[in-house]
């Protein structure tokens, strides 16, 4: 994969993201400078979710973590446990930050 590839799918990714925290009218802010998007719940809870061009990776801090995911066909999976980049966030926005989200 290119470089410019892997820029234009996380900036999809990052994208998609706000989008749903927008769509969703969950209270979580939603900062994105310099390729790095910050998540920030009403308890305080931050999750961090930064691309690492020289891996083609996407990376995920929250308190319990960091997790690299990597591209595997059309989806973005854990390499050390296999879990999905969306599917993971959402469950962990419910565990940690305590709010719902759908993504």
């Amino acid at each position: 994969m290119k470089d410019s590839e892997f820029h234009a799918l996380a900036d999809a990714i990052y994208q998609h993201i706000e989008a749903r925290i927008d769509d969703s009218g969950v209270d979580i802010d939603c900062e994105t400078i310099g390729g790095v998007m910050t998540l920030t719940f009403e308890n305080n809870v931050k999750f961090v979710i930064n691309r690492q061009e020289p891996l083609h990776q996407i990376w995920l801090a929250t308190r319990e973590n960091g997790h690299h995911f990597a591209l595997q066909g059309e989806q973005w999976i854990d390499n050390r446990q296999g879990h999905e980049l969306l599917s993971w966030i959402s469950l962990q926005a419910k565990l940690q930050g305590e709010t719902p989200l759908a993504l």
